[in-house]
């Protein structure tokens, strides 16, 4: 049995491997068990690399091979998360979103501010605040962002530190969240049922879906009119998509196609629009479109040809080439209008009206293929990386700063691929991924940066615990936790009226905290809570890598 002695206990490639492969499967296992009904999830990770560095007498991992796996695991994460927010993230500013980014962005200033009030009231070291601060509001990101800048000025020996804090205000980090929800709610008497109501019967603050309705033709001064001219007096966008003649023939109109009292169509609006179309065209009517008797089907086309990502819809000339109408757009499950000027990207289903050979033609030009939209497009992401990294070195000098501040390869990678994912397709890069890839490349990322953290923390971490702040640092790490989350949620409550569904995501997304965003859908049962962590989460991912490193930069250079 000496050769599995040796494969365990020897340093090289095949021993690095298991001891990455078993770090890994047992963290993601443990992850999953449930305690008090909260899971840690994939950074039950740390913890096992922690327990595992602890034996450093036993097992060594070689330290170029661990920078290497802990770097690559960050740009991989990050890079995967950027392309995933990147085309919600300037969005997510319109209407309500302000006010949500608002006072998430007031989370992370009293996060902030708490920190640095305990280091100056306190003896404790910025590095290791920075630490405990990135635990506390379960940000990895952070945490790797923190040890970038630690590089930058030379001190890589308070790495593990900083990883002992993080690991020490971690797990109070989620249950802290958690206890803050339940604590306003407490305060003002919250009923979770009645804000769920509320929640369902209000208008979404983000794109409506659009609506299908029928109408019949009424205004006389539409007699005789082209398709054009009414388009161009509404002034708003919406699709006819067959219009059904007194004759009982149904046509699929174009821009010139003549228009006359009696006519019915069937349109595809927003439901904003629907009011003033109707009093301009005429009454609503209930009609079964698949009923009648004509060769004119509805079919959706999957977009899996590179050439058509960024196209907008009027560039298609699809009733001049195809005698087809497109009335819907759908894209990662959500419904939009088919505007001429929509631009189009991989992976978008389109609706189409028209004869069913006219609609097959269409779908071989434009792919419909899902054995070709599951292909991994690796140009993008390692363009993507390529370019983050770029950017992550490029220094800013600012004022009264001794050392100049990188974006690192935590943030320079997350913008690159925040701003692919939202302008890649003028650039013709393809930036669909798959869920399953995406997830896939995220968890890889997160799996072995949080292995190899835990494994080089893992040496001196019971001694700092037991010997050192780390008490302290749990203790801090909750206050971190809890405190802004108390009081933005009060403000959000009584200046902003919030619905406490959508405070609990505010509250998640402000510390980008998964465990917590899966208590808050369970306990509010709908997907409010999801829409506000989503809105918030990628200027508060964002931010809270930049704040990391300058609190690491101003105080520690």
């Amino acid at each position: 049995m000496d050769w599995l002695s040796n494969l365990i206990f020897t340093p090289g490639l095949a021993n690095t491997v298991i001891l990455y492969s078993f770090i890994i499967a047992a963290g993601v296992w443990l992850g999953k068990r449930k305690i008090f009904g909260i899971s840690l999830g994939v950074t039950f990770v740390l913890f096992v690399g922690i327990l595992v560095g602890h034996f450093t007498d036993y097992f060594s991992i070689n330290k170029d091979v661990l920078d290497f796996a802990k770097e690559l695991g960050l740009i991989l994460f990050v890079y995967s998360i950027g392309l995933q927010v990147g085309p919600g993230f300037f969005s997510s500013f319109k209407k309500g979103g302000m006010t949500l980014n608002a006072l998430a962005l007031g989370v992370i200033l009293l996060n902030i501010a708490t920190v640095i009030s305990i280091y100056f009231l306190t003896d404790a070291r910025m590095e290791d605040l920075v630490g405990v601060l990135s635990g506390a509001v379960t940000n990895t990101p952070g945490l790797g962002a923190a040890q970038q800048a630690l590089e930058q000025l030379g001190k890589s020996s308070d790495i593990p530190s900083t990883a002992a804090g993080y690991a020490a205000a971690y797990p109070l980090g989620v249950v802290g969240i958690i206890i803050s929800m339940i604590v306003i709610k407490k305060i003002f008497k919250i009923s979770a049922t009645k804000e769920s109501k509320l929640i369902e019967e209000e208008n979404e603050a983000s794109v409506q879906k659009p609506m299908i309705i029928s109408l019949m033709v009424e205004n006389k001064m539409l007699d005789g009119k082209t398709l054009k001219q009414i388009l161009d007096f509404l002034g708003r966008d919406f699709v006819i998509s067959r219009i059904k003649k007194e004759s009982g023939e149904v046509i699929i109109p174009q821009s010139t196609t003549v228009i006359n009292k009696g006519d019915y169509m069937i349109l595809v609006l927003s439901p904003s629009d629907e009011e003033a179309v109707e009093a301009f065209i005429g009454q609503r009517v209930e009609m079964d479109w698949d009923a009648i008797d004509a060769p004119v089907v509805s079919r959706r086309i999957l977009i899996t040809k590179p050439e058509y990502n960024g196209r907008s819809i009027s560039s298609l000339k699809l009733h001049a080439g195809f005698q087809l109408n497109a009335t819907r757009v759908n894209r990662a499950g959500m419904d939009l209008v088919a505007a001429p000027n929509l631009k189009l990207q991989m992976g978008d289903r389109i609706t189409v009206v028209g004869k069913l050979e006219d609609i097959n033609r269409l779908a071989d030009r434009m792919g419909n293929s899902m054995k070709r939209l599951n292909e991994p497009n690796m140009i993008t992401i390692f363009v993507g990386i390529l370019l983050g990294i770029i950017l992550g070195s490029i220094p800013f000098q600012f004022p009264g700063m001794s050392t100049a501040m990188k974006l690192g390869l935590a943030g320079g990678p997350l913008i690159a691929a925040i701003l692919i994912g939202r302008f890649g397709y003028k650039l013709k890069l393809i930036t669909y991924t798959s869920t399953s890839s995406s997830l896939m490349l995220r968890e890889i990322g997160i799996c072995l940066f949080l292995a190899s953290v835990g494994f080089s923390a893992g040496g001196s971490f019971v001694d700092t615990i037991v010997s050192g702040d780390g008490l302290w640092w749990v203790l801090w790490g909750f206050i971190i936790t809890t405190l802004p989350l108390l009081i933005v949620g009060t403000i959000a409550r009584l200046k902003f009226k919030l619905n406490y569904c959508t405070m609990m995501g505010l509250m998640s997304g402000s510390m980008t905290d998964p465990p917590a965003l899966a208590y808050a859908n369970k306990l509010a049962n709908n997907d409010a809570p999801a829409v506000a962590y989503s809105t918030v989460y990628p200027l508060t991912m964002f931010m809270r890598v930049l704040t990391a490193q300058l609190l690491i930069l101003i105080f520690c250079a």
